[in-house]
C-alpha cells in the first residue's frame, strides 16, 4: 500500500438500528404494550431491520429505568416427574442375550422384562421359546432333542427361524456331533486367527519360512542344546 494503514474506526460507532423507533417504542410502552415479541412485531413493518434481541434488551433497560422487577413467566402445565428407568432400554442386542442368558444368572428385573417381552406378541413369544429350547440342548448336549426341534423351526411361521432351521439341516452331520460330542474346534480356531494375525503383520516383507519360524515358535533351550553339534573332545568323552 501506498501508505500505512490506519485503523478502520466502524462508522456507525454509538448509533444503534433502533434509534429512529425509540419514540414509537417509548409511546407504545407508556401506552400499556410491555412485551418484546409485540413491539418487535411492530417495528418490523416500519422499517426496522434489527434483531428481536436488541428490542428486548431495550425493553429491559426501561423496565429497570421504572424499577420494574422483571417479566416472570406464566403458569406452566404441571409435568410428571422424570426419573431414571430400573433397567437400560432393550436393544436388540440386549434382547439377544436376555434370551440367551441362562435362567440361573437372570435377575429379577431382567426376568420380569422377559416376562413383558414374550406378552407383547406371540411371535415374539414362539421365538423366544425356540431359542431357549435349542441354548438348553447345544449347552446340555441333548442330541434326541435335535430333531423335534427342527421341525417345530421348521413348521414355525417366523421367516427367520426357518432359515436357520434349514441351515443346520443342510450341515447336519456337523451339527449332530455338536451336540453329542464334548469336543470343540475352539483351540483350533484360535490358532488360525493367530496365524492369520501374524501373517498380516509381515504381509508384503517376508515369505513362507520366516512364517513358518514365527508360528512355531524357536526350540526351547533344552532342545537347542541337544540340537547343538558337539565338539570333538565332547564326542571322545562321551565315547569313552
Amino acid at each position: 500500500m501506498p501508505t500505512w494503514p490506519v485503523r478502520q474506526h466502524r462508522s456507525h460507532d454509538g448509533r444503534s438500528a433502533l434509534n429512529p423507533y425509540k419514540d414509537y417504542l417509548l409511546e407504545r410502552w407508556n401506552a400499556g404494550c410491555h412485551t418484546a415479541i409485540q413491539l418487535f412485531r411492530e417495528l418490523q413493518p416500519r422499517g426496522y431491520t434489527g434483531s428481536y434481541r436488541r428490542v428486548a434488551a431495550s425493553v429491559s433497560r426501561i423496565r429497570q429505568a421504572q424499577g420494574v422487577p422483571p417479566r416472570r413467566q406464566g403458569l406452566r402445565q404441571r409435568l410428571p416427574v422424570v426419573a431414571e428407568p430400573a433397567s437400560p432400554p432393550l436393544t436388540p442386542r440386549r434382547a439377544t442375550w436376555l434370551v440367551l442368558r441362562r435362567e440361573a444368572q437372570r435377575t429379577e428385573a431382567e426376568a420380569q422384562q422377559l416376562t413383558l417381552l414374550r406378552a407383547q406378541q406371540a411371535e415374539v413369544a414362539e421365538a423366544v421359546d425356540l431359542a431357549e429350547d435349542f441354548a438348553t440342548l447345544v449347552r446340555q448336549r441333548q442330541p434326541a432333542q435335535l430333531d423335534p426341534w427342527l421341525d417345530r423351526a421348521a413348521a414355525s411361521a417366523l421367516e427367520a427361524v426357518q432359515r436357520f432351521a434349514k441351515g443346520l439341516r443342510d450341515d447336519y452331520a456337523a451339527v449332530k456331533a455338536g451336540v453329542t460330542l464334548a469336543w470343540s474346534t475352539g483351540p483350533v480356531e484360535g490358532h488360525i486367527n493367530r496365524l492369520k494375525m501374524v501373517k498380516r503383520q509381515m504381509f508384503g516383507r517376508a515369505h513362507l519360512d520366516l512364517l513358518s519360524r514365527r508360528f512355531v515358535g524357536a526350540p526351547r533351550e533344552g532342545q537347542a542344546q541337544a540340537a547343538r553339534p558337539r565338539a570333538p573332545a565332547q564326542v571322545r568323552a562321551a565315547a569313552a
